[in-house]
């Protein structure tokens, strides 16, 4: 999700939840602790340089059960955070603590934001030498090239 996107949502909404991947829902009296620009630069595998951008949002949890976020505050952190560490429409990407935080990519089922799963993933496919698909082998056809196991051969 861009940010614009989350900008557009948040004037429709009269509340806020965050889902994670399991289902359940972030409690509710969550705060976003940080909205900020996170960039990236690095060397794939394969020797390529790389630059990435990405708003970052943060969800924490404490034992403040009285406060709740709002929409039109969350709307208002995010403008003050482009403007100030001018911050274009980039992905999202949210922390969220669990037994370590988890970096999620962020969606919408028009009525929670969705916290999605992340993976990684190798770059430079192409120059590692990794395929991109399993090579398909059939049973029988090991059968005919081997011939360790074939009764008495003495492999088992």
């Amino acid at each position: 999700m861009k940010l614009s996107e989350i900008k557009s949502k948040l004037k429709t909404l009269d509340t806020i939840a965050f889902q994670l991947p399991n289902g359940t829902l972030v409690p509710r009296h969550f705060h976003v602790t940080e909205v900020g620009k996170v960039t990236k630069d690095f060397i794939d595998c394969g020797g390529t340089v790389r630059h990435e951008e990405v708003v970052n949002f943060q969800l924490w949890e404490a034992n403040d059960y009285d406060h709740r976020l709002h929409p039109e505050k969350l709307l208002k952190i995010i403008e003050l955070s482009q403007n100030v560490l001018n911050i274009g429409d980039l992905d999202i990407e949210v922390e969220y603590q669990g037994d370590t935080i988890g970096k999620y990519n962020l969606d919408f089922d028009g009525k929670h934001f969705l916290l999605t799963t992340t993976q990684t993933d190798c770059l430079a496919k192409d120059n590692c030498g990794i395929p991109s698909e399993k090579p398909r082998v059939r049973l029988s056809d090991l059968q005919k090239t081997s011939a360790c196991c074939e009764p008495n051969s003495g492999c088992c």
